[in-house]
């Protein structure tokens, strides 16, 4: 049976994020997956942190920021100097 992880990691080309699936439930997991490998829960980082966190990992990691945002997965001050996650994912070991 495949873990929730291996359904995400599917998407990934030689351990990248080359680009996000069309599919929204596909997106969906692939963001829930970045989110919950690069920031702790309640971690606040800088915009520079986050982005540098998200290059290591994808092709367009301003894209993949907004996309984060956008989910509700990550929130960020009003100015968007700071960033934080705050939903808890099926990818969490809690």
């Amino acid at each position: 049976m495949a873990t929730p992880s291996d359904s995400a990691e599917r998407f990934l080309v030689k351990g990248r994020v080359e680009g996000l699936p069309r599919r929204r439930v596909d997106r969906d997991l692939l963001v829930r997956w970045v989110a919950s490998r690069l920031l702790e829960l309640d971690e606040p980082v800088t915009e520079r942190e986050l982005t540098d966190r998200l290059a290591d990992l994808a092709r367009d990691p301003v894209g993949l920021r907004r996309e984060l945002v956008d989910s509700g997965l990550v929130t960020r001050t009003r100015d968007g100097a700071e960033y934080w996650r705050t939903r808890v994912t099926e990818f969490d070991d809690l």
